[in-house]
């Protein structure tokens, strides 16, 4: 009975080593030791994945958890739309008398701006903008300078001639002409211009004059008005001399009997002016009138 015993319990023992020898086989795979053995606590688990740890076996593979949130989508915030605000016309100002164009028929010269000022500084001729752009304005003034002073043709262009007069009579000075009492017939012999002085007071303005060419020189000096004719007759010239003032010489003031701004050809020792002047003059003189001639005239 004993043997029986002793039998079974054999038997049992063998049966309970082969189910552990079966279920703790060396996996090369596990990394361990190389013996066998009970497998230590959590090994299961690490094998299937269960843990958050990964094992050695899994080479890589994403561990899946229950916690890890989907991915939301971003709201995207829509465009809004930029306000582009309208270009605003800014206000072209309107062009001042300086900036326009030359009026119609009154063209620019090439003396604009020279003449212009002579023009304001002499004044009386109207409004003048000192710019040198022709201007209605300007046109006028220049035409108005052009007719006082016989200069042709009136156009309102200043030109050499009306440059050349603006020029004389803008830097005569009245002042240089030495006058005492009474009347005094003043002629600037350089800038070829005439004034009248009664007691240190200028009465006539200079004005143009053109007087004795080369070879005909008008002498400077002091002289005295010593015969008057309303119209003489000149010998050998043969040619009549309105308001004729003879001071010496045979030489005297009367109206020119040709154009008086061509200087090639002068007077004969003369005092030819514009008759205007003239008239103005014999209404201010008499014999016995001052002459005072200063300076010189180019060229002769």
């Amino acid at each position: 009975m004993k043997h029986v015993r002793i039998t079974s319990r054999l038997v049992a023992l063998m049966v309970v080593t082969l189910v552990g020898a079966g279920a703790c086989a060396f996996d090369p795979q596990a990394g361990g030791g190389g013996g066998g053995g009970a497998a230590p606590a959590g090994a299961a688990e690490q094998t299937t994945g269960a843990s958050g740890t990964s094992g050695p076996d899994q080479r890589g593979r994403p561990t899946p958890t229950a916690s890890t949130p989907k991915p939301t989508r971003s709201a995207t915030p829509k465009p809004t739309a930029s306000v582009t605000p309208k270009p605003t016309r800014s206000a072209t100002p309107k062009p001042t008398t300086s900036t326009v164009a030359p009026v119609a028929g009154c063209p620019q010269g090439e003396h604009q701006r020279a003449v212009e000022t002579y023009l304001a500084r002499l004044g009386g001729f109207g409004s003048v903008t000192v710019d040198g752009r022709q201007s209605a304005a300007d046109c006028a003034a220049i035409k108005k300078f052009q007719r006082r002073y016989g200069i042709r043709p009136v156009e309102g262009r200043a030109g050499p001639t009306t440059h050349d007069v603006a020029q004389r009579l803008a830097t005569t000075d009245p002042a240089r002409c030495k006058t005492g009492k009474g009347t005094t017939f003043c002629v600037d012999l350089t800038r070829q211009t005439v004034w009248a002085v009664r007691d240190g007071k200028v009465i006539m303005a200079p004005t143009v004059t053109r007087t004795g060419m080369s070879g005909y020189r008008t002498p400077a000096g002091t002289y005295t008005v010593n015969y008057r004719n309303p119209k003489e007759w000149s010998d050998p010239y043969e040619v009549w001399l309105p308001y004729w003032q003879h001071f010496t010489q045979g030489m005297g003031f009367h109206e020119t009997t040709t154009y008086l701004h061509e200087k090639s050809i002068g007077s004969h020792g003369c005092v030819n002016l514009l008759h205007a002047d003239a008239v103005r003059m014999w209404e201010l003189g008499k014999v016995g009138t001052r002459v005072v001639l200063i300076g010189r005239r180019p060229g002769t």
